[in-house]
């Protein structure tokens, strides 16, 4: 007792953990599975098909390679524009500032279905025609807050002195930002980054909103479910995941190695 008292914290951790990836780990193993009939929900025999044909249900790829290049752009231009704002709210004054860091966090403390329905008023005033460049501008709308606090939280804790020591060297405007100010950052804008593809790539509900007849990859997902599981997007899951977790630990190992070679210095 004493020790799982002393150790209750790790316990507790630990067991967070388990539970958040337990998930992903029955998607990993029913992604070998042979299922019997349409559905893909109890075990009935190994098999490796679904990895040796991953696009073998119809439009599935499809929908996945429109999926990862709505997240690609709503990435690039959610931290385009969303670092632009961070920086200006930290580093500048002026009218409304106070009002602007307010409506910042307003697309994430409200309800998905609320900014979905919105932004299809939005469009359907403006006539425009549901499809790709819809989803886009909503993902780009909807990521867009989750960049500026995560960029924002880096240039507050930045030092202020490095980027005055620079200019003291008589670096310009521009060297000093592409070489002591954005190398500061760009940890913040990755983290950023990461989370708007992720919130991109697997968004439902305002994709469904302004899609049209257009179907991503979170849509076919929702109706194959009604009609079967196929095994196939067990494997897609299982991939992306698995390219999470190796992009997550490439940063960990090369972040460690700077930080080694910095202390051997």
């Amino acid at each position: 007792m004493r020790w799982i008292r002393n150790n209750l914290v790790v316990i507790a951790g630990l067991l967070t953990l388990a539970y958040l990836i337990l998930p992903n780990i029955v998607v990993m193993v029913f992604s070998f599975n042979k299922p019997a009939g349409r559905f893909n929900y109890s075990w009935q025999e190994f098999s490796t098909d679904a990895w040796k044909d991953p696009c073998g249900v119809a439009d599935m790829c499809g929908s996945l390679s429109l999926s990862l290049q709505l997240a690609l752009w709503a990435t690039i231009g959610a931290t385009v524009l969303g670092s632009m704002i961070a920086f200006a709210l930290v580093r500048y004054r002026f009218r409304a500032r106070g009002a602007v860091n307010s409506l910042i966090f307003l697309p994430m403390a409200m309800p998905e279905v609320v900014m979905a329905a919105s932004l299809l008023t939005l469009f359907l005033n403006l006539g425009a025609e549901l499809g790709f460049w819809t989803i886009l501008i909503a993902h780009t709308m909807f990521c867009l807050s989750f960049v500026v606090v995560a960029v924002k939280a880096r240039v507050l804790s930045m030092d202020p002195r490095l980027e005055e020591a620079a200019r003291d060297l008589y670096a310009g405007p521009v060297q000093t930002f592409v070489r002591v100010t954005l190398p500061i950052a760009a940890p913040g804008i990755a983290a950023g980054a990461m989370l708007a593809f992720a919130l991109s790539f697997d968004d439902f509900i305002i994709t469904n909103f302004n899609s049209g007849n257009t179907v991503t990859f979170p849509m076919f997902v929702w109706g194959s479910a009604q009609r079967g599981t196929p095994v196939q997007i067990n494997v897609i899951g299982t991939a992306m995941f698995a390219i999470a977790v190796l992009i997550v630990a490439g940063g960990q190992i090369i972040s460690g190695r700077r930080k080694n070679s910095a202390l051997s210095k």
